[in-house]
């Protein structure tokens, strides 16, 4: 079985989305290639459920080994 990989964003804007969406917080990505090919991200917000995002709204960051233990159990 394939092991998830799991890809960090740092949300820069949550205009539209003020309750699901908090700017300067880390959020991880699940891999969908069909969403990112038309421009999104699909993000476990703070619903701890994962929905479709603009990427525009993130930037991608690569966070310290240390720190990726913190988010072992999402997804």
């Amino acid at each position: 079985m394939a092991k998830k990989q799991h890809h960090y964003f740092l949300c820069i804007n949550n205009d539209g989305y003020p309750a699901a969406l908090e700017p300067r917080k880390v959020y991880v990505s699940l891999p969908d290639k069909l969403a990112e090919a038309k421009g999104y991200l699909r993000v476990i917000d703070e619903s701890g459920e994962d929905y479709l995002y603009p990427a525009s709204r993130f930037v991608a960051i690569e966070l310290p080994r240390e720190a990726k233990g913190v988010f072992a159990d999402v997804a």
